[in-house]
């Protein structure tokens, strides 16, 4: 009887520190997930190319508009206008 008190004990001290290793593994993975996007939200994600100038910038200060990435809405506003002028001036070629 006494050696089986002993090995309860035993097993809970086990299942016990088991807990605590998964609780504290799973406390450092969402750190580890935490610092990860601060740092990807501190360097600015992905870097684009502006459709018209060129010009690398950060995703989230990019503007995107038809599946291109501006730099500035003025550039997004000439770059559009000259696509829309760009079929104009084929028709009147031929």
């Amino acid at each position: 009887m006494n050696l089986l008190i002993i090995r309860l004990l035993i097993f809970a001290v086990l299942f016990y520190a088991g807990l605590k290793l998964l609780g504290m593994y799973r406390q450092w993975q969402r750190d580890r997930l935490t610092q990860e996007r601060q740092d990807q939200q501190q360097d600015g994600g992905h870097m684009v190319r502006c459709r018209w100038c060129e010009v690398h910038l950060p995703e989230n200060e990019a503007l995107r508009d038809e599946g291109q990435w501006f730099c500035s809405s003025a550039h997004r506003d000439r770059f559009l206008q000259e696509q829309k002028q760009a079929p104009r001036d084929n028709d009147t070629d031929t």
